[in-house]
Formats: structure tokens, sequence, C-alpha cells
């Protein structure tokens, strides 16, 4: 059977994970206009819209997270560890250059 407009719906999970996909993509090409913007008023501009996106971006994750959609798994300290000591010494190499 062809999938036509009228027997395809999405569930309401997948409806929000497509709109939190969405608003992930528009914060990535927001930041990219805000980092080439040549005007102050520009980047202010974008700066705003880029919060406002910000902000759909974590209520329809929390809108996920409260409907057990999304559960992601805490991170152990070993690992925040590790990380945060790769970084540190990144941040020393590139200080010493």
């Amino acid at each position: 059977m062809k999938a036509t407009k009228s027997n395809t719906t999405l569930n309401e999970k997948d409806a929000i994970q497509d709109m939190l996909e969405s608003e992930k993509q528009l914060i990535s090409f927001y930041a990219t206009a805000l980092f080439e913007g040549n005007s102050k008023s520009v980047r202010k501009e974008f700066a705003t819209h880029l919060q406002s996106v910000a902000d759909n971006q974590y209520s329809l994750f929390s809108q996920m997270s409260s409907r057990g959609y999304y559960t992601p798994a805490p991170a152990e300290k070993q690992q925040i560890d590790t990380i945060s000591e790769t970084y540190k010494k990144q941040q020393k190499q590139l200080s010493a250059e």
C-alpha cells in the first residue's frame, strides 16, 4: 500500500522528536550566522534568535523527558574526570603555542 498524506500520521513521540531535531538544526544555522555576522546589529539579532531557539529546544527536550521518551544516562564521575583532563591538556598545549 502506498503511503499518502491521508493514511500517514506521526505519533506523539515521533512528532516531538521531529520538532527537536528541527530546533537543533536551527541552533546550528543561527550559531553559524552569529559568528559570521559583520555588524553589531546583525549579530545581536542572530543572538536573540539563537536564544529563542535554544529555549524552544530545551522545552521540547523537557517534554520528551517528562513523557519518558528521552532518558539520558547519567555520566559516571570517571568519564567526566577523563574528559576534563583531556581538555585541560589541550588547553595547556594551546596556551603554550
